[in-house]
């Protein structure tokens, strides 16, 4: 992975919030750098988002499986959030499971809908902005936007795979060409905890859905 340099000035690299003007450019130097930035030099940038002033949070490193920071058979509890209307509405649209869209939003994001990862995807669903074009998505911060973006781009991959969710899920997180190089589930940590990560938040949601079934038959 190219190396990406910030020109954002942040309040800290520990997920703490800072105000931030939201003309963010990006573009590549002859050394293939990657350069994210609110005030471009050059003629070679071009505009990632512009949406007046947002809060720009950039996203902590998970923790690795085995720091003891989170157990690999760990299932956390499901939390309800404001976007859950809106995730089943936007997921049962694109025949995709409610659970799998709110775990990969859990995961890529913790429901921050101006969350921008180091890397710089943006959005509830970390929606790259290559991902966000091919998927003609207008706005990146605004969650009915994402959530259609991202809820296209599984349904893509849970097409291309078969509906096999592993497979699906580290496309997700490393791309296709990796996953098919690799004939498999990439040997990437990264993706690998990743993808543990998300299956274990959606067995959380799915519980959290029959939990519903049962109390509302009550």
């Amino acid at each position: 992975m190219r190396p990406v340099v910030w020109g954002l000035v942040l309040a800290s690299t520990c997920g703490l919030m800072a105000p931030a003007r939201a003309d963010i450019y990006r573009y590549r130097d002859r050394g293939g750098v990657l350069h994210l930035t609110n005030a471009p030099t050059v003629s070679a940038a071009r505009p990632v988002l512009t949406e007046g002033a947002v809060s720009v949070r950039v996203l902590p490193v998970p923790p690795p499986l085995g720091s003891g920071l989170m157990h690999p058979g760990f299932v956390p509890l499901a939390e309800r959030t404001a976007y859950d209307a809106l995730i089943h509405e936007v997921a049962e649209r694109y025949h995709v499971e409610y659970a799998l869209v709110k775990a990969v939003i859990k995961a890529e994001s913790d429901f921050d809908h101006r969350a921008v990862s180091r890397k710089g995807a943006l959005g509830l669903m970390q929606l790259m902005p290559v991902t966000a074009a091919q998927h003609q998505v207008r706005n990146v911060f605004l969650p009915r936007d994402n959530i259609e973006g991202g809820c296209r781009h599984l349904r893509m991959l849970l097409d291309r795979y078969g509906g096999n969710l592993p497979l699906s899920i580290a496309a997700y997180n490393a791309g296709i060409q990796r996953v098919e190089d690799a004939g498999g589930v990439p040997a990437i940590a990264e993706t690998r905890e990743y993808l543990a990560r998300v299956l274990r938040y959606r067995l959380a949601y799915l519980r959290e859905g029959v939990a519903g079934v049962l109390e509302v038959r009550r």
